[in-house]
């Protein structure tokens, strides 16, 4: 007897096996992110990489730089009147003397401002020399017409008390004694009234008189100031000195108040240098500094440090501190070790150029068999031209990788061939 066989009933039926399956799959990549290890490795071969040990040393606290040599002063060279050049009658490092002439310049319509100038300055000194003369002849005129007043007023005086005798011995009428004193008074006040025009007419004259020399000492004044434009076409050194700079040529169009030179002032020089933005807390006005010269050892101090910040650097001025170089001259390149602090123990490591790549955040440590190089965080706080100064993360006697980590990507272990 044939027995029936009976299919056997799983837990999950046939349909859902692919579910199940991809549940199964998402499991393990949960399982693997949470517990799998995902550090990245590269492997490096020990010739294209610089191992450097970590030191505990004295650190010397300065940084190096490139300074150059510049005038204690410089005096810019502007042109006070506008023109063409014409002539430059020095050459750039010719020494000058204060009020030299440097450069002549050009310019029509000055000339033509003095001629113009001129010409009014003369039509109001005539106008003023005719008014004068017109004057005069009034004067004259009114002295006259004074002189015969005061007659005619002694005549009628006279009249008048030769009537008043005659008419008090009844010699005359009463009419002709009366008209005769009346004349007299008439006479009088006429003169009074013809004084008082004589000193109103006096008074606007000299008013008019002075308008107008007022007027032609503006004129004269102009004209002064027209001539001196024309002086100032001369552009002049403003003191003693080198030429430094002279930004013209013969033909160029010169614009007043444009600069066009400089007068360095040699009677000391300051070094300029331009410093990393690293150091722009630390550098202040009075550090030392020194550099080496034909064999021997300067002294300088830092003068000024300017705040702005260009590309990614800011500029210090240092000045002598005792003896300069025999023969220094303008542009002269010198080596700078500016001291920032005073020497101390630290822990140590070379500079490399694994701080490009990490900002001195972390590094590649070795492990003690050698074999590997795992990221450690670290601390650095100053350095030289030569190490970098580490306050935690390293201990002396490790080894760490300083060359370049750009072959090394975002590998977390490195694996030394």
């Amino acid at each position: 007897m044939d027995r029936k066989i009976e299919k056997k009933k799983t837990l999950i039926p046939r349909k859902y096996y692919p579910y199940a399956g991809g549940a199964i799959v998402i499991l393990a990549l949960a399982a693997w992110a949470v517990f799998g290890n995902h550090s990245t490795k590269f492997r490096a071969e020990r010739a294209r990489i610089s191992i450097d040990s970590v030191r505990r040393g004295e650190f010397n606290d300065y940084v190096r730089i490139n300074g150059q040599v510049q005038p204690i002063n410089s005096i810019q060279i502007s042109a006070v009147e506008g023109g063409m050049v014409a002539e430059k009658t020095v050459e750039e490092g010719a020494m000058v003397h204060k009020g030299d002439i440097i450069v002549r310049l050009t310019n029509p319509m000055l000339n033509l401002n003095i001629l113009d100038s001129e010409a009014q300055l003369a039509e109001k000194q005539n106008f003023l020399r005719n008014t004068q003369v017109t004057m005069e002849q009034d004067r004259l005129n009114l002295k006259r017409e004074s002189l015969n007043l005061r007659l005619d007023i002694e005549r009628k005086k006279r009249k008048a008390e030769q009537y008043a005798r005659l008419y008090k011995e009844k010699l005359c009428s009463r009419e002709e004694y009366l008209q005769a004193g009346e004349d007299y008074q008439y006479a009088v006040e006429g003169s009074r009234l013809v004084m008082e025009r004589q000193r109103q007419d006096s008074l606007y004259r000299g008013i008019q008189v002075r308008q107008m020399e007022e007027s032609l000492h503006n004129m004269r004044r102009n004209l002064e100031m027209v001539r001196a434009r024309v002086e100032d076409l001369n552009v002049k050194a403003p003191a003693d000195g080198q030429l430094g700079l002279l930004d013209v040529e013969i033909g160029q169009t010169v614009g007043a108040g444009s600069r066009i030179g400089q007068i360095n002032v040699l009677s000391d020089y300051k070094v300029e240098a331009m410093i990393d933005e690293h150091y722009i807390d630390r550098v202040k006005a009075g550090l030392a500094a020194s550099f080496e010269r034909q064999g021997r050892d300067f002294s300088l101090r830092v003068r000024k440090v300017y705040p702005e910040v260009r590309d990614k650097q800011f500029r210090t001025d240092f000045i002598f501190d005792g003896e300069r170089p025999d023969n220094i001259r303008t542009g002269q390149t010198y080596y700078i070790n500016l001291r920032l602090g005073q020497p101390s123990e630290a822990i140590m490591i070379p500079r490399g150029a694994f701080y490009q790549n990490t900002g001195g955040r972390w590094i590649f440590v070795v492990t003690p068999d050698g074999k590997r190089a795992v990221r450690r965080d670290i601390t650095i706080a100053r350095q030289n031209p030569q190490y970098y100064e580490v306050t935690s993360g390293l201990h002396a006697g490790e080894t760490v990788i300083t060359s370049s980590y750009d072959m090394f990507g975002d590998a977390e272990e490195i694996i030394l061939n």
